[in-house]
């Protein structure tokens, strides 16, 4: 995609499936290995009622979407902000939802608003990214 072709409004959605490898991959390599997202005993005892996600692994998922899928490949991201609504859970179905709010044409920069939505379809996060976009 060049960045000529992105619209304000655009909007692209992308699902994916959070699964025990991945979470458990993520405590690794981050060394965040607390209870509620490895201990099935501990995290039933938790708020959550049983294990959860990292909430940086959602967002790593989201910074997936915006280097590979929308706007791809060329993405560096500037800013993010989020805010954790409601927890995603080990096995999950969640989807990416990015909207395009501004083009900023002189730095080739994109505005956009970041959701991961549960499979009930509520937001888990949602947020607003900077990013730098240059295509090939």
């Amino acid at each position: 995609m060049k960045y000529t072709e992105i619209t304000v409004s655009q909007v692209y959605e992308s699902e994916r499936v959070i699964n025990d490898e991945m979470v458990v991959d993520f405590a690794r390599i981050t060394r965040d290995d607390n209870p509620i997202h490895l201990d099935d005993e501990a995290a039933r005892k938790s708020i959550f009622g049983r294990r959860i996600a990292h909430g940086m692994l959602v967002m790593g998922i989201v910074s997936s979407v915006l280097g590979r899928e929308f706007p791809g490949p060329g993405t560096v991201y500037m800013r993010q902000d989020a805010k954790f609504l409601k927890p995603v859970y080990i096995d999950e179905r969640i989807k990416v939802k990015i909207t395009v709010l501004e083009k900023i044409e002189e730095k080739n920069r994109l505005r956009l608003s970041t959701e991961v939505l549960k499979e009930d379809g509520l937001p888990a996060v949602t947020g607003e990214a900077l990013v730098l976009f240059r295509s090939d």
